[in-house]
């Protein structure tokens, strides 16, 4: 079993490394031109981010101070959503990168292009001085008896070229070949006109580079902020309302339209306090339900540390009261003392048992988390004496446990416990794991209903699960 632990615990260091210098190679390394600050700033950053992360886990298990479990739990937690959006916009970005070079690799061809279309056409009868052949300079007729200029060596002719005033002096073969630039080989520049001879400038690979890797970080920060900024605003507003009908064909007449507001992992602790318990119970009271079934994961930490925070749930209102269940959560955070505690708040725990309203049961069985203190679901106690002519709804926090209760003859049974996956892409994992991840199903005789809950774990984050109260308008099939 340690080996087994050991395994776990090292392959999660692994990817946790991978995925931490991924996401500097990709953002902070790639961006820039070579080491600086940037780079250490990134460095500190993720290794920071995953580090509060970790600690604000473990502090929560571990019980640590109150005090100590707040300060970690704000930035640990939301490292948590933000490392893994960063990680699917990178991820996403690798597809982008090539066409993003080569959508500049194209514009800076077809600016190439309209810079050379941009030259002027020469006029009829001019010539582009860079690649003009000289002109042949037409022989004038000598008269009889004359010699040409500059022929000392003939009779009658003028001085010599180098004493005539506008004779060129002489100069060597290998000074008027060094004349020439190797830029122009030997064509004069014309100031101001594109010589479409002289070969294109280079274009600057790693800048282009550079600005791609830039371009990609930019979005994939800015689309990863933005998601998890949205979904953590979606879970601290509060929760809306869902509204169901569900009809039950043994539900008599005068039920028709009985109203059951669900209320399912509002995760009390170190991030979400008192304030966000009273928008939970404005919300339900709002409703003005009949009943309210509260079906676990009300808390995350002990009596001692939220009991303050969960005291606004005594002012929960409906005309037939309210009822508790236990979820996994309640379990590490003593589920006996919160069993204690809620009663003593005014709802009253369902452990194992049922009660019989006027016109259906109501039961409630405990989570399979207890089963390790001993204090698991216990159906036969819940459920086996009852009169099965009349309809029964069942709380129980985790979907998994409707294979039982279709066994016992239940009509309908509320839960919780998924969050609708609460995290993208997570919900292929919980609905992987459930029988159904959320809203209403049936699985056999049984009807199942789960709602995606009220609250958030870890990460006060929601992406594609929005958090929700769920009223269930109970439907007589005999009305």
């Amino acid at each position: 079993m340690v080996v087994v632990f050991v395994l776990v615990v090292l392959a999660f260091v692994g990817i946790v490394a991978a995925g931490g210098w991924y996401l500097w190679r990709r953002l902070f390394r790639d961006t820039t031109r070579g080491p600086g600050w940037v780079r250490r700033a990134g460095v500190v950053l993720i290794v920071g981010g995953w580090v509060l992360a970790v600690g604000a886990l473990v502090a929560e298990r571990a019980g640590a101070p109150f005090v100590l479990q707040r300060a970690l739990a704000w930035p640990g937690f939301l490292w948590l959503p933000l490392a893994l959006y960063l990680l699917i916009g990178v991820a996403v970005g690798e597809a982008v990168r090539p066409l993003l070079r080569r959508l500049l690799e194209r514009r800076d061809a077809a600016r190439t292009s309209r810079r050379r279309a941009a030259v002027p056409t020469p006029a009829p009868g001019v010539v582009s001085r860079a690649n003009a052949e000289p002109e042949p300079i037409p022989a004038e007729p000598i008269p009889v008896g004359t010699v040409p200029a500059g022929r000392p060596d003939v009779e009658g002719g003028d001085a010599p070229a180098s004493e005539t005033p506008d004779a060129a002096p002489s100069v060597p073969a290998e000074e008027a070949a060094s004349a020439d630039t190797p830029a122009t080989s030997g064509r004069e520049a014309v100031p101001g006109v594109f010589d479409p001879g002289a070969a294109d400038p280079p274009t600057p690979g790693p800048s282009r580079r550079l600005f791609v890797s830039r371009v990609v970080a930019g979005a994939a920060a800015a689309a990863a902020v933005g998601t998890v900024a949205h979904g953590t605003y979606g879970v601290l507003r509060g929760p809306g309302v869902k509204r169901v009908t569900v009809p039950l064909a043994k539900l008599p007449r005068a039920a028709h339209g009985y109203r059951v507001a669900v209320v399912s992992d509002v995760h009390l602790g170190p991030v979400l306090g008192r304030a966000f318990a009273r928008k939970v119970v404005d919300t339900v009271n709002a409703t003005q339900p009949d009943l309210i079934a509260i079906v676990g994961d009300l808390v995350d930490g002990s009596v001692a540390d939220l009991g303050p925070a969960a005291a606004p749930l005594a002012g929960l209102r409906a005309r037939q009261g309210a009822f508790f269940v236990t979820g996994n959560h309640e379990y590490f955070s003593g589920a006996g003392q919160w069993v204690s505690q809620v009663r003593g708040l005014g709802l009253r725990p369902l452990e194992n048992d049922r009660v019989e309203l006027p016109h259906f049961d109501l039961a409630g069985v405990n989570d399979v988390a207890g089963e390790s203190e001993g204090q698991g679901p216990d159906f036969a106690r819940a459920l086996g004496d009852r009169d099965r002519d009349r309809t029964c709804v069942l709380l129980a926090h985790q979907p998994v446990q409707v294979l039982e209760a279709a066994e016992h003859g239940v009509d309908l049974q509320l839960s919780g416990h998924t969050h609708g996956g609460q995290l993208w892409p997570f919900d292929l994992a919980a609905r992987a794991a459930n029988p159904t991840l959320a809203g209403l199903d049936r699985h056999g005789d049984t009807q199942l209903y789960v709602t995606r809950g009220a609250g958030a774990w870890g990460p006060p984050t929601r992406v594609g699960a929005p958090s929700d109260i769920t009223v269930i308008e109970l439907a007589s099939l005999q009305a």
